[in-house]
C-alpha cells in the first residue's frame, strides 16, 4: 500500500482480530511491526468503542518482540521506567524518550557510513558473523551450566547426548580472544582520531 498523508486504521475487535482498513485484510502483531519498521503511519481503535489503542498495541508489539528473545531494552532501563510512573518526572520522560530516539535515529545512518568507511563493508559484515559466532558460542557454553534442559530442546538434550558440542574447544576461545583484542585496537585507532 503506497504511503498517504493520512495514517491506516487499524480496527481491533473483541475477539483479539485487528482489521486493517486499508488493505481490507486482517492483520497480525507482526504485520504491524512490519509496517512499523516501512514507516507507515497508522492508527489503531477498538472496533466496539471507537477508543484510540495504539499506545497498547504498540506496547504489545515491543511485548512480543521482547518475549522471542530479541532483547532491546535491558532490564536496568525498564526497572528506571518503572520508578518513573506516579514519580513527579513522568510528565518529562515522554517528550525526554522521543527527542532521545529521534536523535539515535538520525545517527544511526551516520554510523552505518563512519563503520563501513572505517571498516570497508566487507569488513562490517566480517564484524557482524564474528557477533553472531560468538553469540552461538556463548548460548552453547550457557547450555553447560543449565542444570536441566528446558523447551523443545528437552528431548534432544538428553544427558551425555551434547558433550561434544555443548564445550567449546580452548582453540575456539584463543581465537574469540585474538579477535576480541583486534577489534579493539582497531576501535582505539579510530577513537583516537579528530
Amino acid at each position: 500500500m503506497a504511503k498517504t498523508s493520512e495514517p491506516t486504521i487499524i480496527k481491533k475487535y473483541a475477539n483479539r482480530r485487528l482489521y486493517n482498513t486499508g488493505t481490507s485484510t486482517y492483520v497480525t502483531l507482526e504485520d504491524l511491526a512490519v509496517m512499523v519498521k516501512g514507516e507507515e503511519d497508522f492508527v489503531v481503535y477498538d472496533a466496539k468503542s471507537g477508543d484510540d489503542i495504539t499506545r497498547s498495541v504498540l506496547t504489545q508489539i515491543i511485548f512480543e518482540q521482547e518475549a522471542k528473545g530479541t532483547n532491546l531494552l535491558p532490564v536496568s532501563f525498564l526497572r528506571q521506567l518503572i520508578g518513573f510512573y506516579g514519580d513527579s518526572m513522568q510528565g518529562l520522560v515522554p517528550s525526554y524518550l522521543e527527542y532521545s530516539m529521534t536523535s539515535l535515529t538520525k545517527e544511526q545512518e551516520k554510523l552505518r557510513a563512519q563503520m563501513t568507511d572505517a571498516f570497508g563493508a566487507t569488513a562490517f559484515d566480517a564484524i557482524e558473523d564474528q557477533v553472531k559466532r560468538n553469540t552461538e558460542m556463548f548460548e552453547r557454553a550457557m547450555k553447560m551450566f543449565m542444570p536441566f534442559p528446558t523447551g523443545e530442546g528437552a528431548a534432544a538434550a538428553a544427558p551425555g547426548s551434547e558433550k561434544k558440542t555443548a564445550q567449546p574447544e580452548a582453540s575456539d576461545l584463543d581465537d574469540m580472544k585474538r579477535q576480541l583484542e583486534e577489534m579493539q585496537k582497531t576501535i582505539s585507532k579510530l577513537t583516537d582520531k579528530p
